[in-house]
């Protein structure tokens, strides 16, 4: 059993790999048994086919990928300091994954296979409440009235951007990784100011009169 486990998760380690560095269609499923040490065969026997051995990386990548945000939004911080939390987390995970984002993007992007949808994925997120905090701080006027879609576009943009940009910001500017980790550090507080100063800004004083 515990054999039968160990390679099964060696097969799912490597295809891992293989997966976010090619994509689905850049490999094969010879390509996915060399790199776990294994056959084709065997591979096939624990998995069924290299698209669901896709699937089942993807989803786990998908969920490395929300489990910061989900903790995030489910704590009982002010939203204010959630979203602060969220930056660093965020930029956190993209420092040692900055392959994650591209990868995501670029399988989401192919209409050659199914994949996993987000369906499992946004369920996860409402439930957390953070939403239903928005919905109220923006009532209250604490908060602009930006729906989540913008606030979406708004994180993933100023944050994940930056990554997938690293090749075209080094070039321009010929840095090296460290001097561009560096820059990286500089932005996460200037995106955090940013988007909290415009999602929240400051609520005006009444005129004395």
């Amino acid at each position: 059993m515990s054999s039968s486990l160990s390679t099964e998760e060696k097969i799912k380690a490597a295809a891992k790999q293989v997966f976010i560095s090619k994509g689905f269609s850049g490999c094969t499923s010879r390509e996915l048994a060399k790199a776990s040490g294994m056959n084709v065969a065997l591979v096939n026997y624990y998995f069924r086919s290299k698209n669901k051995l896709f699937q089942l990386i993807f989803q786990t990548v998908m969920e490395e990928f929300f489990e910061s945000m989900v903790s995030v939004f489910s704590s009982d911080l002010p939203l204010k300091e959630k979203l602060k939390f969220l930056i660093e987390r965020e930029y956190a995970f993209l420092s040692k994954h900055p392959e994650i984002p591209r990868f995501i993007i670029n399988e989401l992007s192919r209409k050659d296979t199914e994949l996993i949808e987000l369906a499992h994925v946004l369920p996860v997120i409402y439930n957390t409440g953070v939403i239903e905090q928005a919905i109220e701080a923006q009532k209250k006027g604490e908060m602009r009235r930006v729906d989540m879609v913008g606030i979406t576009l708004l994180v993933i943009s100023n944050c994940q951007y930056p990554f997938l940009a690293k090749p075209l910001i080094k070039n321009l500017h010929n840095l090296s990784d460290e001097q561009y980790q560096q820059h990286i550090e500089l932005h996460k507080g200037m995106v955090s100011e940013m988007i909290i100063s415009y999602l929240f800004p400051p609520v005006p004083k009444p005129n004395k009169k």
